[in-house]
């Protein structure tokens, strides 16, 4: 009985003694890994113990026994931001790039396309027309300044600005054809009312106003909302890391080096509701977004077909020839209709030339061949340009909603064996429940402590600048053109197919963001870019909240085709 006695206590000393003796080992684990993982992340080692210490100064990561020092830690914590943002920045990489790109690529191709045609156009009609052409050449330069400078931003009024050059070309024939008179200022003003009625260039014009107003409403609101799809993605990726983030991302990213565990990568649970969690605000963003991406491919189908500026642009020289065809085989009807509403003209006292004006009019107007006709675009096509944008936009959607997927796939930053990763304090499985994206979901957070009342002020923004633009294509999908005026109109908007009215913009407000003046790698692009970051004034904030309340409800009136 003694003996057995003796036996345990012999057994309960043991005990305690190897207890101890593997406490003594505990306290005396090596720091080597966590030294040389620390190192390679450009820290110096001074100070870094060699030997785990006590912890009780930390106060991000468990405070048991160390690798970390205060110092290290507040480092850690630095570089646990720096690796956050450098995720989110890689991770929307190359849907930034395509924005950026795709943008550059459509501007040059619809400015390279205007510039054939209008070198096509006085072309064909020097060798056509010769010195009567030269002589009136600027109603022709005039047109194409115009189209260019609607489409580069500029406050034109398309169903204007066509009926104006058809009425200044009605003018200048018309003193062509009737060369033996003499008109005064007053006449030919005269004559220019009676082009919608007698219609002396057929159906041409008509038909020419509505493919151009449609096709070039389509193509300028295409392009600018790349640049808005650009400029959001470029603002939302630079995040706005909130100290909570910066907690959970360093007790993710880092505490397990103060464990001694430097290579032991944290379980994909874990890193979803820390991703998650810091960024709700952006995951707000994607429901805007799709809407976004929505329309901008449905716009994308329409130059693809009935709005394809291309087809409209390319063959315009020939349609013009046509018209003046028209003009020349009625030119005694019409001259005899204006004679009767305008009154009849003095003689000039110059006869007609030997030749004849309706002789000159008369010669035929001979379009390029295939062969001859300039490339756009260095060679491209718009169907080409539109089927790889299309494919580009589709891979975008849902893009701000996945970003904590794409940031903690399996292999790349989170652990595949769901035994074997970082939990947030140890090696082993991670319990917590998954929460769902976007800001309200965050209360129930596990890891991230998220105000969910204070939403990110710039996300705001760009949603509104995602809605604002998202409204702007689809007017564009139904040939409408909308314009946001300034808060000297009080914030109002109106939507044509034919332009604006004076005194209106055709930019629409986008605080934080670039105004959206379209064309690639141009100085006032910057300038503008510089205006818009550097002051967000009550003026166009107080217009964004005006037409944020008012967009929803005229969204709901617009019928999609």
């Amino acid at each position: 009985m003694y003996a057995m006695w003796r036996l345990q206590v012999a057994l309960c000393t043991l005990s305690v003694l190897l207890s101890l003796s593997s406490g003594g080992e505990s306290k005396a684990r090596s720091c080597s890994e966590v030294r040389q993982a620390y190192n390679v992340k450009g820290f110096s080692l001074v100070n870094v113990p060699h030997q785990e210490i006590s912890g009780e100064h930390l106060r991000v990561c468990p405070q048991g026994y160390t690798c970390c020092t205060s110092e290290m830690e507040d480092k850690l914590n630095q570089q646990s931001k720096l690796d956050f943002e450098n995720l989110v920045e890689k991770s929307s990489h190359d849907m930034r790039t395509t924005f950026v790109s795709r943008h550059k690529k459509f501007d040059e191709f619809f400015l390279e396309l205007l510039d054939n045609s209008e070198k096509s156009l006085n072309g064909m009609f020097t060798r056509t027309y010769g010195k009567l052409y030269m002589q009136n050449s600027e109603v022709f330069q005039d047109l194409f300044t115009e189209l260019k400078r609607y489409y580069t931003g500029g406050n034109v009024n398309l169903e204007e600005m066509l009926n104006d050059f058809w009425a200044r070309l009605l003018e200048r024939m018309f003193q062509l054809l009737n060369s033996q008179y003499h008109f005064t200022d007053d006449y030919l003003e005269c004559v220019s009312k009676y082009t919608d009625q007698l219609k002396p260039f057929g159906d041409v014009p008509r038909k020419l106003k509505a493919q151009v107003t449609r096709a070039f409403i389509a193509a300028r609101t295409f392009v600018q909302g790349l640049m808005v799809g650009r400029e959001v993605a470029n603002r939302v990726a630079k995040v706005n890391v909130v100290p909570a983030c910066v907690r959970a991302l360093t007790k993710m990213m880092y505490c397990s080096y103060c464990r001694g565990m430097p290579g032991l990568k944290p379980c994909h649970n874990y890193c979803h509701n820390v991703m998650r969690g810091c960024l709700a605000n952006q995951a707000d963003l994607d429901a805007e977004w799709n809407l976004f991406i929505d329309a901008m491919l449905l716009v994308a189908d329409r130059l693809e077909g009935p709005f394809n500026i291309e087809a409209v642009i390319e063959p315009v020289d020939i349609k013009i020839s046509e018209a003046i065809m028209t003009m020349q085989d009625n030119s005694m009807q019409v001259s005899a209709k204006v004679f009767q509403g305008c009154g009849q003209p003095k003689p000039s006292g110059i006869g007609r030339s030997a030749r004849g004006i309706s002789d000159v009019f008369n010669t035929r107007f001979r379009p390029y061949t295939p062969e001859e006709r300039p490339t756009t675009a260095a060679g491209t096509s718009l169907d080409r340009l539109v089927t790889d944008i299309k494919e580009k936009l589709k891979e975008s959607k849902r893009f701000w909603s996945n970003l904590p997927d794409d940031i903690c796939a399996k292999g790349k930053l989170t652990e595949s064996d769901e035994e074997q990763c970082w939990n947030s304090h140890a090696k082993g499985r991670y319990f917590p429940e998954v929460v769902k994206e976007g800001l309200t979901n965050q209360v129930n957070n596990p890891e991230v402590d998220v105000d969910i009342t204070r939403p990110d002020t710039l996300i705001r923004q760009q949603i509104m600048a995602l809605r604002v633009m998202t409204n702007k294509l689809k007017n564009a999908y139904n040939g409408n053109d909308i314009y946001f005026q300034d808060s000297s109109d009080e914030g109002s908007s109106s939507g044509s197919g034919s332009g604006c009215s004076d005194g209106c913009t055709t930019e629409f407000v986008f605080v934080g963001t670039e105004a959206p003046v379209i064309g690639a790698d141009r100085s006032d692009e910057r300038a503008a870019a510089a205006a818009a970051g550097n002051s967000l004034s009550c003026g166009p904030s107080l217009l964004l909240v005006m037409v944020a309340l008012t967009l929803p409800l005229w969204a709901m009136q617009t019928q999609w085709r």
